[in-house]
C-alpha cells in the first residue's frame, strides 16, 4: 500500500513518538512537536501509539492514495473539504489536499498501518538538527504503509478544541539557573507577553519581548537539556525548546513550561503571543 506526495506543503517531516533514552549518546529525543495531536491521529485510525505520520508545517500537502487507505487528520485544521479529526476512507486515485490552517501551525496526517520509512536509531522520526530520520518530504515521494495493527477504534469524530488562536498562557516552573538572573527577570517573564519569530522552528521558538536581565556575566557549562526548557541567550529574549532541541547547551535556562503545555506551544505561529504563568509560590533568589 502507497501514498503518492503531489505537493510537499512548505514543510512536512515523517514523525513518530522519537528516540527517548538515548541523550546520554548525544541523541535527541525529537518525534512530533505536538504529542497530543500526533497521539491523536494514530488513535483514530486504530495505529500503534508509535507510529510514523506526517507533520505538515502551515498546510500545503497534497497527497494521492495508491491503495485503498483509511486517513486521519489532527492538530491544526486546514482550510478545504478534507474531514478533521476523524477517520476518512479513500480510494485508489482520490487526493488529501490541506488549504492553510484557520489557527495553529501543524497538522499530523497519520495512514492506517504507520507510514513505513527507513527506522534510523530506532525511530522513523526527521530531526532537523542532527540531520538524523528520513528527508524533508518532496513531490514525487512515494509513501509505504505498514499493515493494520489493530481495529479501528469505532469513532466517527474526536471532539477536539481547535488550535488556539490569540494569547496562549502556559505554566512554568523554576528553571536549574535561575539564580543567574535578577528576581526581577522572573517578575518581567509573567508579567510580560512574548512574540513568536520568524525564526521559530521544529527546534524551538524565538520570542521578541521585554528582556530578562541576568546577576552573572560568567560562563556556563554546558549542560543538558530538555523540551519545554526557557533558555535566555546574551539577547535576554528567550528560546523556547520544542521536539528538536539540543542534546545539551551553554545559556542558563531560567524556566520549565509544562509538558502538556509545550503541546499547545508546538502550535504557535509568528506573530501569536504568549505568556508564562507559575504558581505563586515560585520565587526567585534575588542577588544584589
Amino acid at each position: 500500500m502507497t501514498l503518492r506526495v503531489v505537493e510537499p506543503g512548505p514543510f512536512t517531516t515523517v514523525q513518530d513518538a522519537g528516540r527517548p533514552g538515548q541523550a546520554a549518546m548525544g541523541i535527541g529525543r525529537s518525534g512530533a512537536c505536538d504529542r497530543r495531536s500526533y497521539a491523536l491521529a494514530n488513535r483514530l485510525v486504530g495505529n500503534d501509539t508509535g507510529a510514523a505520520v506526517l507533520e505538515v508545517t502551515f498546510g500545503g500537502l497534497v497527497l494521492r492514495a495508491e491503495s485503498e487507505l483509511v486517513v486521519a487528520t489532527t492538530g491544526a485544521r486546514c482550510a478545504g473539504p478534507w474531514p478533521h479529526n476523524a477517520p476518512t476512507f479513500l480510494r485508489v486515485g482520490e487526493e488529501i489536499r490541506l488549504g492553510r490552517p484557520v489557527t495553529g501551525v501543524r497538522t499530523y496526517v497519520a495512514v492506517r498501518g504507520g507510514l513505513a520509512v527507513e527506522s534510523v536509531a530506532a525511530s522513523r522520526s526527521t530531526d532537523v538538527l542532527a540531520g538524523l530520520g528520513p528527508d524533508v518530504v518532496a513531490a514525487g515521494d512515494v509513501l509505504r504503509v505498514g499493515p493494520a495493527a489493530g481495529p479501528m477504534p469505532g469513532v466517527d469524530l474526536a471532539p477536539v478544541a481547535e488550535s488556539e488562536a490569540g494569547d496562549v498562557v502556559v505554566a512554568v516552573s523554576l528553571g536549574p539557573r535561575a539564580d543567574w538572573f535578577t528576581g526581577e527577570a522572573w517578575s518581567v517573564l509573567q508579567s510580560s507577553a512574548y512574540v513568536v519569530t520568524d525564526d521559530s522552528n521544529r527546534i524551538g521558538l524565538r520570542l521578541d519581548g521585554p528582556s530578562l536581565e541576568r546577576c552573572r556575566d560568567d560562563e556556563l557549562p554546558s549542560e543538558g537539556l530538555v523540551r519545554g526548557a526557557v533558555q535566555i541567550p546574551p539577547s535576554g529574549r528567550p528560546v523556547l525548546f520544542l521536539a528538536d532541541h539540543p542534546v545539551t547547551g551553554g545559556y542558563p535556562v531560567l524556566a520549565y513550561v509544562d509538558d502538556d503545555d509545550v503541546d499547545r506551544c508546538a502550535q504557535l505561529r509568528p506573530g501569536q503571543r504568549v505568556r508564562f504563568c507559575a504558581p505563586a509560590q515560585s520565587s526567585v533568589q534575588v542577588r544584589r
